[in-house]
């Protein structure tokens, strides 16, 4: 019903608003119709001689109708489906794997090139299948166990590829895992006692990550279980075949500072041909090994407190390879330099580690290996562009970094000969890049491309990037939409720092008119990649703003009205904006800064909190599914408060918007969803009832079947319930007096 609705709303916006003839007969407005349907894309995996891709594809459509209430239940596999596609990159050929949506949880090439292994969904079964990407087929392989596969195992392939190493659940664990979820969601009576070294929720997602690591035999489907029940953080099989390196973690109690020793590591060898024998490498400590295993998987590196060691399983103790090279950073600075483990070479006799001045280039074999800096950062590196090691080339001889200005769209890929010590642009344009996978053993680069506002698609090359070929065509149906021009944008907040913003032009725009503007907000905003909920605003006939801001330690909620308010005054000063006629909104961490912002300027004419919270104080314990992370969120992480609530309680009431409710003028519409785990639609109530108490202008909507996102996360016709809301909400409060009367 809403769809229909919608349609005939959208055509009789077209004709009101008065769409240049040539938008409205060529191009077709962008609607949540559309925003349904767009896919997204993400390589799940290359081969290692560059022939075969493995790309998921999703929608939103795909993430609607999840069950919110069940989340943390281990028992419970979300039904968030995608399609599977394996491209042939020598002929350009893309074949579906199955033939509807599936939930893929994890995809692995065989170490042949052919095989992909794939683990997806049947209902609430996780099951385990291969395609053959020569013949174009895929069939289940049944593990001969009586225990399941684990919703969250890894998939590693043998290096002869004559099996998988799987994650299983122990027996009886199912039954464990439901008994413990219900007695913490349904009761009838629930206890939580201090003298418990975990929080119940904690208790039930460390269960959710148990299991007991496998040896599948592809051919017998026989299994083979490694080791006991446990929670692993990481495995390494050996380039023969003949063991894996196992860290095991051992959690000791709740942690709330992110810092603390509250897990222990265990990291020990398991033979596959004799899982009973098992060496030991590090007994168990509070400090993760942060293992960085070598090509052939016989040696590690970490790095610790500056210092880079690398350890033979041999050995019984690492050698450090940064000893007595602690130069100075300058000379007047007594401070030394610290170095960081980067990666290994190829062939493991080097390795890159970086420091503050740059890559430097090490041996293996002894301390005494002589250490060289092969790359040094610019001095000004805040005037040069920003760049991001991706490869190392198999003969030592360049580094592969992407590239981006930090002041325009220029982006691509450069290639640092390491010899002549000299850059080469490879490819540098106002295109977007992502997701660079280089084929181990070929010369073969497969990545992600998207012509600015628009969605990527999937493009393979060579690694001097001459003969860039398009795989996917995913998105072209949308060359028959209005979809929005965009600009980065410059500007200085209060505090006279420099930012950037994306505008997204209306799509009916003209030159010389002045046009509403909604600023889209959370933090920080770069590059102009596909926005559906900018797209479909911008069709509206509104400038959308994503508008960068200063976040400062201790006090964030000041960075929102310093950076969004100049950035429209930059805009209005060019003349495309009514300033009269200004939104704001955002979801989640977006949606509380759009609230703190209306307490602090009357500018708005409406605004939108979705999913945000608007209590910093009860926010600190009303997430209960999710432990810990609203106290460490504020006291280490992105809410940036620093302290504890006992150390700062000013700050705290000072980044609660509720506590200032009476200072807001602008009409505000509230939109929660009642399975949201992560900001319990509950803190918005409290937003809502202060506003009606103090006669304010405010609507609440709480879809009961959606989560984080409100009617985005919920069903269909929750998602076009809150669009047809969001658009009637803007249309009202940009009315001028005129049309009011």
């Amino acid at each position: 019903m809403y769809r229909i609705l919608f349609s005939i709303l959208f055509a009789g916006l077209l004709f009101q608003t008065g769409y240049p003839p040539a938008i409205a007969q060529d191009l077709k407005p962008f609607t949540p119709d559309e925003m349904l349907e767009v896919e997204n894309i993400n390589i799940t995996g290359i081969t290692d001689d560059g022939r075969f891709a493995a790309v998921s594809a999703s929608t939103q459509r795909d993430r609607l109708g999840v069950d919110h209430f069940r989340f943390a239940d281990p028992t419970y596999l979300q039904q968030r489906t995608s399609r599977l596609y394996v491209l042939d990159t020598e002929n350009g050929e893309q074949h579906e794997v199955t033939d509807r949506p599936e939930v893929i949880q994890n995809t692995a090439w065989s170490p042949d090139n052919r095989t992909l292994a794939i683990v997806m969904m049947d209902g609430q079964q996780v099951t385990l299948h291969l395609y053959d990407a020569g013949r174009q087929r895929l069939r289940e392989l049944r593990p001969r166990t009586g225990l399941e596969i684990a919703s969250n195992t890894g998939l590693d392939w043998t290096p002869d590829g004559s099996g998988l190493i799987l994650s299983l659940r122990a027996d009886g664990w199912r039954a464990k895992a439901d008994s413990m979820y219900t007695a913490i969601n349904d009761g009838p009576i629930v206890i939580q006692d201090s003298n418990n070294d975990f929080l119940a929720w904690d208790r039930v997602w460390n269960q959710n990550s148990t299991s007991l690591l496998t040896f599948l035999d592809i051919d017998s489907r026989e299994v083979t279980e490694l080791t006991d029940e446990g929670m692993f953080d990481s495995l390494n099989i050996a380039e023969d075949g003949s063991f894996a390196a196992i860290t095991q973690e051992f959690p000791l109690r709740t942690d709330y500072t992110r810092s603390d020793d509250a897990t222990e590591y265990l990291m020990y060898t398991v033979s596959l041909n004799n899982p009973a024998q098992r060496d030991t490498l590090v007994s168990r400590t509070t400090d993760s090994p942060d293992a960085e295993w070598d090509p052939a998987g016989t040696r590690w590196a970490w790095s610790d407190e500056g210092k880079v060691f690398i350890r033979h399983i041999a050995d019984t103790a690492g050698i450090e390879i940064t000893a007595d090279r602690y130069e100075f950073v300058e000379e007047e600075d007594t401070t030394s330099l610290e170095f960081r483990f980067d990666r290994w070479s190829q062939s493991g006799e080097s390795v890159l580690l970086r420091s503050d001045k740059g890559y430097h280039l090490a041996g293996t074999d002894t301390a005494e290996t002589d250490m060289e800096l092969i790359y040094r950062f610019p001095e000004d590196e805040d005037s040069e562009p920003r760049r991001n090691l991706m490869h190392w080339s198999e003969n030592e001889g360049h580094l592969y970094f992407t590239t981006s200005a930090r002041d325009e769209w220029q982006r691509g890929m450069v290639r640092y000969n390491i010899d002549t010590q000299e850059m080469e642009t490879l490819l540098v344009d106002d295109q977007l890049y992502s997701d660079w996978n280089f084929a181990e053993d070929a010369d073969l680069l497969v990545f992600e491309r998207a012509e600015g506002n628009h969605p990527t698609e999937v493009f393979a090359s060579s690694y001097d990037l001459s003969d860039l070929r398009r795989l996917t065509a995913f998105s072209d149906w949308l060359d028959e939409y209005a979809i929005p021009e965009t600009e980065l944008i410059q500007y200085m907040d209060v505090d006279a720092d420099t930012l950037y913003g994306v505008l997204y032009y209306p799509a009916n725009y003209e030159e010389g008119e002045k046009y509403p503007l909604i600023a889209y907000i959370y933090e920080n905003f770069f590059d102009n990649n596909f926005n559906a909920l900018a797209n479909v605003l911008a069709n509206r006939g509104y400038f959308v703003l994503r508008p960068s801001v200063d976040l400062e330690q201790g006090y964030p909620g000041e960075g929102w009205v310093k950076g969004v308010t100049t950035a429209i005054n930059k805009l209005m000063e060019r003349g495309l904006v009514d300033g009269t006629k200004l939104g704001v909104e955002g979801i989640s961490y977006g949606g509380y800064g759009a609230n703190l912002l209306i307490t602090q300027t009357d500018r708005f004419a409406a605004a939108i909190n979705n999913s945000g919270k608007v209590n910093m104080i009860s926010f600190l314990g009303d997430s209960p599914k999710i432990g810990t992370r609203n106290y460490s969120a504020a006291e280490v992480g992105q809410d940036r408060i620093g302290q504890t609530f006992w150390e700062a309680p000013d700050k705290y009431v000072a980044h609660s918007a509720v506590f200032f409710a009476d200072r807001i003028t602008t009409p505000l519409l509230i939109l929660s969803g009642e399975g949201d785990w992560n900001v319990p639609a509950d803190n918005q109530r409290e937003m809502y009832y202060a506003l009606r108490r103090l006669d304010k202008p405010v609507k609440w909507i709480n879809y009961m079947n959606a989560g984080h996102g409100a009617g985005l996360a919920g069903t269909e016709e929750d998602f076009y319930h809150q669009w047809e809301t969001v658009f009637e909400w803007y249309e009202e409060h940009f009315e001028t007096d005129e049309q009011t009367n």
